[in-house]
């Protein structure tokens, strides 16, 4: 509660101090959110401010669950394979179709953060050029 009141102030005053400091400094900022939680249940239970959640839900964006959104795994597994490849200092040139399929066919209840997590498994166990992944 104490960073949602902090939040609350920065976002309203444009203002906050420190963390053990005195002096008021003056702030600009545009907050982006998410969160995978229902936020009116939280306001209901008060584990949530009404007023943050107002000051935070000026531009509200619904994004369904990957699982909703099949098409989409392609592009994010060309997107994460490419960036943990670089990271990991490996070349790969292809991405298997079976590989491919079996990511699209999953129901991800991990979301977006569970293919990372499978992407970057795969590209730290695997040894060759070709992206795949196992059955785990």
């Amino acid at each position: 509660m104490e960073t949602q009141i902090a939040l609350l102030r920065v976002l309203q005053e444009r203002e906050f101090e420190r963390v053990g400091g005195t002096e008021v400094l003056r702030a600009d900022v545009r907050v982006i959110s998410a969160t995978n939680r229902d936020l009116q249940a939280a306001i209901a239970d008060g584990a949530f401010r009404n007023d943050l959640y107002y000051r935070l839900n000026v531009f509200p964006i619904k994004l369904p669950p990957l699982r909703d959104r099949k098409e989409d795994v392609p592009l994010l597994v060309n997107y994460f394979v490419d960036r943990y490849a670089k990271r990991a200092g490996k070349k790969i040139k292809h991405i298997q179709k079976k590989a491919l399929e079996a990511l699209q066919n999953y129901s991800w209840p991990g979301n977006v953060r569970e293919l990372q997590n499978v992407i970057e498994r795969s590209l730290i166990i695997g040894e060759t050029t070709e992206f795949s992944i196992d059955k785990s």
